[in-house]
């Protein structure tokens, strides 16, 4: 059975501790202040037998202009709109206030399908408020606590008729997933495709507050689909959204804008910028989003940094393109401070982009995928060993301490992000300056700028195998003659 349920009420009724409930993990921020919630999240939920499309929404509010809570409510309203069945929580320790009546009123006209639900009815003092539910005309209300999972059965029960009606429905649910890393590494002639069918792009847009992201995401979609605004720090949560980019699957997840950690002091916006460094390690491809207008501050250097050493391929956008005059000259300066202040993603791509005009978006999903070819490159062995000897012969490891190094074989152990192993005697000695010179070489030797390149020297002992076999042998042996030894004097 598939079909989308949306949960929909006041702020701090308690939606998102039941989203978090029906996809069975902490998807969605939760906290006792109110007006956490601000974007729609789509998740995969399991109600019994049932298998179905949940939305969490932010929480309703009475605003209808083009302020942020008006904004949050024709976002509500909408995905009210797109879905099947909507279940209107309210607060039943607080009981049943005039805004509940107002928007009971409003779903009754928009929605075909309404289940009330009462919140927080574990313990008497929520009784009252569940016996006033009754008075807003939508039916018997479901007891439940989100909380403790109290009333479940009582919600298969009522969402079960409502499902089989909707069971006959070719529709496919656009739903969060569990994020798992996964090395799909390609042999050099394979002809097998970059992106497998049926996987998506994972791309996590990262920055500092009102840098422009969710205003780039809504422009790639072609839809309003995250809230934006003026305002700093909209984004809350990381959300993620599938699309078709140009004929890419992509999973592209908005996060929230991270600012200097020392600034951090309230416990809400630890939790998302924790959410946002979260999709960080899990995404493959990660897209720094500078403003123009304040480029290569501390944080965005922190974020770049922090996605190489993720081993996740970076693309450096510059957004509010449009603004800027002298083009030319500040491209010159922001190129020189690129390679000045970020030296490990050199050769990485940086797109100038207009999150809200869309130029510049064609080359970001050019070199999104481009960034992303180079991150799953594989280089077979007999060529790494051709240009291994070439770099020894240019430039000879040094002899530290008159130890003389040996590098004798080179080869590739993983991709995502390309690894590899050189196999040598005394890799402690080798010096940190001999490795990035190597490095430096993969990159230019093979085109392989701008992703992550993980370099590990290993031993290669000249010893005799098969020493340690025939010591044992030899104790064995040893063993069995003294006990026969000892059985003779006694």
């Amino acid at each position: 059975m598939t079909f989308t349920l949306a949960i929909v009420g006041r702020p701090n009724v308690g939606k998102s501790t039941l989203f978090n409930r029906l996809v069975g993990r902490r998807l969605a921020l939760v906290d006792n202040q109110p007006g956490v919630t601000r974007d729609l999240r789509e998740g995969e939920a399991k109600l019994g037998a049932m298998r179905f499309t949940v939305i969490d929404t932010a929480g309703l509010e009475e605003a209808t202009d083009e302020s942020l809570q008006g904004r949050m409510r024709r976002l509500t309203e909408r995905a009210v709109d797109m879905a099947d069945i909507c279940l209107f929580m309210i607060d039943a320790r607080t009981g049943v206030t005039p805004a509940d009546r107002v928007f009971a009123e409003i779903l009754r006209k928009r929605s075909a399908h309404v289940i009330l639900a009462a919140n927080k009815c574990e313990g008497r003092a929520a009784e009252a408020g569940l016996y006033e539910a009754y008075e807003l005309g939508l039916g018997e209300p479901v007891p439940l606590s989100a909380e403790h999972g109290l009333g479940m059965a009582d919600l298969t029960e009522i969402l079960l008729p409502i499902a089989a009606e909707t069971a006959d429905r070719d529709f496919e649910p656009e739903t969060d997933v569990e994020l798992t890393e996964e090395d799909f590494d390609a042999d050099e002639d394979d002809d097998t495709p970059l992106i497998p069918p049926g996987k998506f792009l994972q791309i996590a847009v990262v920055g500092r507050p009102n840098a422009g992201k969710s205003t780039l995401i809504n422009k790639i979609l072609g839809e309003d689909r995250l809230l934006t605004g003026p305002e700093a720090g909209i984004t809350r949560d990381s959300i993620s959204v599938r699309t078709d980019w140009l004929g890419t699957s992509m999973r592209i997840f908005d996060t929230a804008g991270i600012r200097k950690k020392a600034r951090v002091q309230e416990k809400l916006e630890k939790l998302s910028v924790a959410d946002g460094l979260r999709a960080v390690k899990f995404a493959e491809i990660v897209v720094v989003l500078l403003d123009v207008q304040s480029t290569f501050e501390q944080q965005d250097l922190r974020l770049a940094d922090l996605a190489e050493r993720e081993g996740r391929a970076v693309v450096l956008a510059v957004n509010k393109w449009d603004l800027e005059g002298d083009k030319q000259e500040r491209l010159r300066d922001l190129r020189e401070k690129f390679e000045r202040l970020l030296p490990q993603l050199r050769g990485a791509p940086m797109v100038m982009v207009s999150a809200k005009t869309g130029k510049g978006l064609d080359r970001l999903n050019a070199a999104i995928l481009r960034a992303y070819a180079v991150w799953n490159m594989r280089i077979s062995t007999a060529k790494l060993n051709r240009w291994l000897t070439g770099m020894l012969e240019s430039h000879p490891p040094p002899a530290p301490g008159g130890k003389r190094l040996r590098l004798r074989y080179m080869t590739q152990v993983k991709t995502r992000p390309p690894s590899f192993v050189v196999m040598c005697s005394h890799p402690d000695a080798v010096p940190t300056s001999y490795t990035r010179y190597l490095v430096n070489g993969l990159r230019e030797g093979f085109d392989m700028q701008g992703t992550p390149i993980r370099l590990f020297l290993r031993s290669q002992s000249d010893k005799n195998p098969y020493k340690d076999k025939k010591d044992k042998k030899v104790t064995k042996l040893n063993k069995h003659l003294e006990g026969r030894w000892q059985g003779k004097k006694r």
